[in-house]
């Protein structure tokens, strides 16, 4: 019952359907063995390729600047692995193609109106915090040949315990480590080697070494 009362007090506050979020609870739970809550105007394809291990809530957190009729729409074709408690916020655009993995951990969230685009690989360590606005994206989708092009890998790998600010944009080849923040509208593709880093700029680099955040 305290769950079912907490449940409508977060509906109500993030402008959220309580029968609708209550009823597609149930449907997911009883047919897909699912725990995932989801707004009423969310979109979700493939839900047979999420394997989640507690709690996925999407588009149900509260942002003021985001409004009750704002769309969510998650396609997965590949496979989706949320290995604890996630928030996905409103306005979000997930595009897992048929042969990509996306791997996140136990802990944080992805905020209102980012972009998932993946057809490799994307891997996000536990309790990351990933602000609005921004974009993960490990395609090119077209080619573009010159004299001494180097391949670059198509994997995205974040660490655990890291922070990207509103809109940045973070491309294939990159790898983030634990414990690093990524300043706002950041460029970042690239790999980076050291821990507990402010890293910023476009292209990225970083600015301080040593720094801790909460």
């Amino acid at each position: 019952m305290r769950t079912i009362v907490a449940l409508y007090k977060k509906c109500k506050k993030s402008d959220s359907s309580f029968i609708m979020v209550f009823t597609r609870l149930l449907i997911n739970q009883f047919i897909y063995k699912k725990t995932i809550l989801l707004h009423q105007k969310v979109t979700l394809k493939g839900i047979r390729n999420i394997q989640c291990h507690k709690k996925i809530e999407i588009g149900i957190g509260y942002v003021g600047f985001m409004h009750k009729t704002d769309k969510t729409f998650l396609n997965i074709n590949g496979h989706l692995n949320i290995k604890g408690n996630y928030n996905i916020g409103r306005g979000c655009r997930f595009d897992i193609g048929k042969n990509a993995t996306v791997s996140i951990g136990d802990g944080g969230y992805i905020n209102c109106n980012s972009s998932v685009i993946i057809m490799h690989k994307l891997s996000i360590g536990d309790n990351c915090a990933i602000s609005w606005n921004c974009q993960f994206l490990d395609e090119d989708f077209h080619v573009i040949d010159y004299e001494g092009k180097k391949n670059t890998p198509n994997s995205i790998e974040i660490g655990n315990h890291v922070w990207i600010g509103c809109g940045v944009k973070v491309y294939k080849g990159t790898k983030i480590p634990d414990g690093c923040v990524i300043a706002s509208d950041s460029v970042v593709k690239g790999i980076f080697d050291k821990q507990n880093c402010l890293i910023g700029g476009n292209p990225a680099k970083i600015l301080q070494e040593n720094i801790q955040w909460e």
